[in-house]
């Protein structure tokens, strides 16, 4: 399900973007006829990528903002369906409610186009708007705040350059008392702690522009950092993995199993060039991720943050529970018949065409929900200049039943060298049921669909 579909993206309350690296793997299976929505992406690709006069009087400062914007992953959130590039409107489901992204296009009514630096400064710094009130935190202020006053007024004169379109996106969708925009000051002062990004002297020069990026403008851990019940960070758990749009946003960490910890620096590299690479795909959230970020930065700059998630201490997690043979059985018979034809017998898959499905960090996350998401609701590889073209996984919800989709996943899971909890039929009816996808439910006794 690709970020289109429905009212929107869902994130947490305080993230605003899909992370700049959930480097997630993807079981694609077939290539795809270019989407219908490909014209759109190449028009907002395109304003990214678009060359920059030599003879404006600004160029440099521009150049940069335009580079930073897409280091931000601004064209992500403010670009909906049928949109302008940056006139926003996307809805993003929070768990509190939907909150729809700004038009930040120079329309002087409905954008920033009246705005000064000082407040654009003050919005990216401290999440305060241009009329004094405060933004949700569903716009990464708590990570923006660590970029320099340079970069953000680069931004910002990058930004007054743009097409200005005149559009006011809907009202949120937030229940009283969440719509008194006040609380956001007493969410402030318990979370909002971050101050402008230091150098590290005991660190690389490389090592220390991939943390500027990771922690600042490139917001990572707005997605890879599970939220407490307030939507901030939980304390200690940074890069973790995190949980949005019925996706589980990977471990960035170390740890063998789960995380980076069998990545190399190259691996990283490549996958955040051009969305897949010999272990893994680019898909949900973090497919318009790669089309619209990651792809369009540097190869000094993949490569310091490939440097720095190599440096983030192993997580911890606990044993898997050994999934039961019948189970297996089960599951090994629908993986011939269903998934074979592209990830091979072995699991070994195509490497960056069909990933492959051994030692795979998404597949052997304790939470299934990737996995059983692209099961039920396929998924779509991103593209990127160097490959244009996408890869997608096929639905199977009208074809498994609940417990064929939790004994394929839990075979998955469970082969190849991979080790993760059992799923259960239950947990694939919450997400059938999160996808709205309650009526594609194969009937084994019919043989027909509900």
């Amino acid at each position: 399900m690709n970020r289109f579909a429905g009212v929107g993206r869902t994130v947490s309350i305080s993230a605003a973007t899909v992370a700049v690296v959930a480097l997630t793997g993807v079981a694609s299976g077939q290539i795809a006829a270019p989407p219908p929505r490909a014209a759109m992406t190449a028009t907002a690709s395109g304003l990214l990528t678009q060359p920059i006069a030599d003879t404006a009087p600004n160029a440099a400062q521009l150049r940069r903002g335009q580079y930073l914007v897409a280091v931000g992953d601004c064209m992500s959130c403010h670009l909906r369906e049928g949109g302008a590039p940056l006139a926003g409107g996307l809805g993003l489901r929070t768990p509190f409610g939907v909150i729809y992204s700004s038009n930040i296009t120079p329309d002087r009514d409905t954008g920033i186009g009246a705005w000064s630096a000082d407040q654009f400064y003050r919005a990216m710094h401290d999440g305060i708007g241009a009329k004094g009130e405060n933004l949700y935190p569903a716009f990464p202020y708590p990570w923006f705040r660590k970029a320099s006053r340079e970069d953000d007024d680069a931004i910002f004169a990058y930004l007054k350059t743009v097409p200005a379109v005149r559009y006011r996106p809907p009202p949120n969708r937030l229940p009283f008392p969440l719509n008194v925009r006040f609380l956001v000051k007493e969410w402030n002062l318990l979370f909002l702690h971050a101050k402008a990004f230091e150098q590290d002297p005991n660190q690389s020069a490389e090592w220390n522009r991939g943390a500027y990026l990771v922690t600042g403008l490139a917001h990572c851990g707005g997605c890879h950092t599970p939220k407490n019940s307030l939507g901030a960070d939980q304390s200690g758990r940074d890069f973790v993995g995190g949980k949005l749009e019925n996706w589980v946003a990977p471990d960035l960490t170390s740890n063998g199993r789960t995380g980076l910890g069998s990545w190399s620096i190259t691996d990283i590299t490549e996958y955040l060039r051009t969305g897949r690479n010999a272990r893994a795909g680019a898909g949900g959230s973090m497919a318009d991720v790669i089309t619209y970020s990651t792809s369009l930065m540097s190869d000094q700059d993949r490569r310091a943050i490939a440097v720095y998630l190599k440096s983030l201490p192993e997580s911890s997690t606990p044993d898997a529970q050994q999934a039961d043979a019948e189970t297996m059985k089960r599951g090994a018979a629908i993986y011939s018949d269903a998934c074979t034809a592209c990830h091979l017998e072995s699991g070994v898959g195509q490497p960056r065409f069909f990933p492959p499905l051994g030692r795979n960090a998404v597949v052997q996350q304790n939470d299934p929900s990737s996995v059983l998401h692209l099961i039920l609701a396929g998924g779509r590889i991103g593209v990127s200049p160097s490959r244009p073209s996408p890869l997608s996984m096929p639905s199977f919800a009208w074809k498994l039943t609940d417990s064929e989709t939790a004994d394929v996943a839990t075979y998955i899971r469970n082969s190849f060298g991979n080790q993760a909890p059992p799923v259960s039929a239950g947990q694939v009816a919450d997400m059938r049921k999160a996808l709205h996808l309650d009526t594609l439910r194969y009937t084994a006794n019919s043989g027909d669909q509900d």
